[in-house]
């Protein structure tokens, strides 16, 4: 019996680190992908270094992701089944809160799904579904702040702020460059002519 409880405490433990890691790392993602977008890049950061780490990032938070909801439907002290993982608003508990989550959950599937077949779909079909990414995120944060029981604490209210915060400045850092500032001062430099 006292194991069970162990248990049972450890995967509820573990539910909610991962949730908290997954909304850092999920930040991350979205904050790389901006500078990435905009094709930020500088000596000791070059492009496909920015790159590489943004998905490589992507990667993780999905890992921390797929924790999350796994131990939140194994740990049985909410009634949560694994379909409410995708299907919204059916969950028996919480049933806003867990269809926010599984609406953010979804965004992030069909994230993955066109970028694992990203070279069949082409360019264009893929940047465009990939904009879900600037959706899914702020529902993924709402999820946590409605459906994280330690949503009061304040350490996770100072996580949560500087979340915002970085993912509104790299928008609108994103959003000023598109304003006519160029992207690298560096490429838009004309050539000197060869004399000759």
């Amino acid at each position: 019996m006292a194991i069970a409880v162990v248990t049972s405490r450890a995967l509820w433990y573990l539910m909610r680190g991962s949730g908290v890691v997954s909304l850092i790392l999920l930040t991350t993602s979205v904050v790389l992908g901006v500078t990435t977008a905009a094709r930020w890049a500088t000596t000791r950061w070059p492009r496909f270094v920015v790159e590489g780490l943004h998905k490589n990032v992507s990667l993780l938070a999905v890992v921390f992701l797929v924790v999350h909801i796994a131990t939140g439907v194994i740990d049985g002290f909410v009634p949560l089944r694994w379909v409410d993982a995708v299907v919204p608003f059916i969950s028996k508990y919480s049933p806003w809160w867990m269809g926010v989550g599984a609406i953010a959950f979804d965004m992030l599937a069909a994230l993955i799904i066109t970028s694992v077949v990203r070279v069949r779909l082409g360019y264009r079909v893929w940047r465009a579904t990939h904009w879900l990414a600037y959706a899914c995120w702020p529902v993924a944060v709402l999820h946590g702040l409605g459906a994280g029981s330690d949503n009061g604490q304040p350490w996770l209210q100072l996580i949560n702020l500087v979340a915002v915060v970085a993912v509104v400045a790299a928008v609108c850092w994103r959003l000023a460059l598109a304003g006519g500032h160029p992207r690298n001062p560096t490429m838009h430099q004309p050539r000197p002519r060869s004399v000759t």
